[in-house]
């Protein structure tokens, strides 16, 4: 049986880094395998010489760094890694003209998700086994006992100051100092989003987006019937600035809207450098960006990634989150912190549906105060970075050599490139008869980019019933590979 030599303890650094850099050291060096059992929490403390808070406060840092993973009832084992490194897609090239949007095949899909029986690796929704329902239902019945009145009262147009108070304190941890003033409660991203954009945009104008970029902000902008213009995007590091100021130094462009942290579907992610250009640029040329950070909290790493709203000092980035896929998709809380727009947002909320169900707002608010986020968090992070490793493993096993994939480090879908000619709506029309949903590239754009491309939920818990729907998915892929080289005319010497 493998075992550790006790540390020696190091000024300046904790203890329980200590014993994670030991442990890390091992894994880096083969001693530890992936798919070896480490050893128990006692047999570790034994050994090291060290309290058993002090072991697991270790192990959760060599889990949140993604070398270990724990099972239940079984303990921690050292982590899969990949058979081969995939590619990943190229950074996209659209045409860079400003279009209209149609959302026809967004809505078929949608439609679909609801049949009984489908394995939803389409919709970016999480398995509900993964929040605290238990917890939020007691909770919601708390809330319902203790304020009986009030919950089935309009409440004031903001929102609950208890959750507009827990909402200010998170973001903290997002680099931004806001006061539960400046804060929007609202029925979901989806809905600030929508409320931000009808703000500073008029029928017509354009506004400049990722590319490929999320259905539904694709939706919201056909809603409001503007125009897009969709811009070069890299799977890792987000929207092209220069060619974001080239769009607005020739006055192509009202505003912009990007998913900032982990975006959908390319789980690309800005650093803090490019955050703060982009915001620089913003200022430059007075253009408001709308910020979808629904996905912030939802890390690989150790820290959570800054928001845009950190480097705005002029109000121009409204930005908009929600609980969705942190905790609970179908309460509909979510939050905008508006800047200048604080008004015209505001006003718009009013006329649409006047105020946020008061229920919801002070069952969330609970949750976040009562000291059992943070650890819910860890797990959930945990939980998605297991399952994009999963299924990213199963790419590698069941699809063709030549397929590429993203490396997102937050969140939890994955962008898939195919081979040029092979058709993921043709693939989405096979994989639903077989009772299996995708999410079709040409989806996430206004000008029907991304034929070959198609995106994956890795929200859903890993099962023998996702794997087989990933085997088959790779069997019709390889069908489609077959078919046409079948149909590729043959050229004699």
């Amino acid at each position: 049986m493998m075992k550790v030599r006790p540390v020696e303890k190091s000024p300046g650094v904790n203890l329980y880094e200590q014993v994670a850099n030991r442990i890390q050291s091992l894994i880096e060096e083969r001693t530890l395998q992936p798919g070896d059992r480490i050893p128990s929490v006692r047999k570790m403390h034994d050994q090291m010489n060290v309290s058993i808070s002090t072991v697991l406060e270790a192990y959760r840092l060599l889990e949140d760094r993604g070398l270990i993973a724990a099972r239940p009832q079984s303990g921690y084992y050292v982590r899969q890694t990949l058979p081969f490194s995939p590619q990943e897609p190229t950074p996209s090239t659209p045409p860079g003209l400003a279009c209209r949007v149609d959302t026809s095949f967004a809505v078929r899909i949608n439609t679909a998700l609801r049949e009984p029986g489908m394995i939803k690796l389409g919709a970016a929704v999480p398995d509900p086994e993964l929040f605290p329902i238990n917890a939020l239902n007691r909770l919601m019945g708390q809330v319902l006992r203790q304020n009986p009145e009030l919950c089935h009262s309009y409440n004031a147009l903001p929102g609950c100051e208890p959750l507009r108070h827990e909402v200010a304190r998170r973001l903290m941890d997002a680099g931004c100092s806001v006061t539960p003033d400046q804060i929007l409660v609202v029925n979901g991203t989806t809905e600030a989003m929508y409320l931000s954009l009808r703000a500073i945009t008029k029928p017509g104008d354009t506004v400049a987006i990722e590319s490929p970029s999320y259905y539904g902000l694709l939706e919201i902008l056909e809603s409001l019937h503007l125009k897009v213009l969709e811009l070069p995007t890299h799977p890792r590091d987000g929207i092209s600035l220069p060619d974001l100021e080239k769009a607005f130094s020739r006055g192509q462009v009202a505003a912009c809207a990007v998913v900032s942290n982990f975006s959908n579907p390319l789980g690309s992610c800005m650093d803090d450098a490019r955050k703060k250009e982009l915001v620089e640029l913003l200022e430059r040329y007075d253009i408001p960006l709308v910020e979808d950070d629904v996905y912030g909290e939802l890390g690989f790493g150790e820290s959570r990634p800054k928001a845009i709203k950190a480097f705005d000092r002029r109000g121009l980035v409204l930005y908009c989150a929600s609980c969705s896929k942190t905790l609970s998709p179908g309460l509909r809380v979510g939050w905008a912190v508006p800047g200048r727009y604080q008004n015209q947002v505001e006003q718009l909320k009013l006329s649409t549906n006047i105020v946020t169900a008061t229920a919801n707002q002070l069952t969330i608010a609970a949750f976040l105060a009562n000291g059992g986020y943070d650890r819910h968090l860890r797990n959930l992070r945990r939980s998605y970075a297991e399952q994009v490793l999963r299924m990213t493993q199963a790419i590698c096993e069941y699809f063709p050599e030549e397929t590429k994939v993203t490396r997102p480090t937050g969140g939890h879908v994955l962008w898939v490139e195919l081979p040029l000619d092979l058709d993921a709506i043709a693939l989405y029309d096979e994989a639903y008869r077989h009772r299996i949903s995708i999410a079709p590239g040409s989806m996430f754009s206004a000008s029907g980019n991304y034929r070959n491309c198609f995106r994956l939920n890795c929200g859903l818990v890993w099962s023998p019933q996702v794997e087989a729907a990933m085997k088959t998915l790779g069997g019709l892929i390889e069908n489609q590979v077959s078919e046409q080289t079948r149909s590729r005319p043959l050229f004699l010497a």
